[in-house]
């Protein structure tokens, strides 16, 4: 059985521009209407999952490769890079489990379709669509006029959701 490669869609932004609220927001409305979501979100930073003391944290500090903590409910792999390289995008991307689409929050030079989130409180308000041609759309806290991109309300979930959807080809549902 072979299976198709996943549908990806990305959510581009700068910091504090509304694009982790507009993922959780989608996946809330994507699984609620049936489907199977799972999400990548790039960090430019040294973070952490486990927390200091935790078998998990000091089976990493003792210089395990990977550390995987399984339960009843969830498992997690956390893969300790020791000086590797960053994986790529489509590394990443191999690894994650069959599902109908992967939400992407970052990576936002990937050549991926995405829309572009923008508020008014963002860090920086260059708009990165002029630049990037996968950017399909845009999402903003404030009126855009400058684009012949479709412009979307960042709160209007359910038409940026169904947006998604026909970008990627996966049929709409209701919840």
């Amino acid at each position: 059985m072979t299976t198709s490669p996943p549908r990806i869609f990305g959510i581009a932004g700068w910091k504090n521009s509304g694009k982790t609220g507009l993922a959780v927001r989608l996946v809330e409305t994507l699984v609620s209407r049936g489907f199977r979501v799972s999400t990548i979100k790039h960090a430019h930073h040294d973070f952490d999952i486990d927390k200091v003391g935790a078998d998990s944290y000091r089976h990493r500090q003792a210089g395990a490769h990977e550390v995987t903590i399984v339960s009843g409910t969830r498992f997690a792999i956390m893969h300790e890079l020791r000086g590797a390289p960053e994986p790529s995008f489509e590394e990443i991307l191999a690894r994650i489990a069959p599902c109908d689409l992967v939400l992407i929050e970052g990576y936002k030079r990937e050549p991926i379709p995405k829309i572009e989130a923008r508020r008014l409180e963002a860090a920086n308000r260059t708009p990165l669509a002029p630049e990037d041609p996968h950017i399909v759309a845009i999402a903003a806290d404030h009126p855009v006029t400058d684009t012949a991109l479709p412009v979307f309300d960042l709160d209007d979930t359910d038409a940026i959701a169904d947006f998604v959807l026909e970008t990627v080809g996966l049929p709409k549902r209701q919840g």
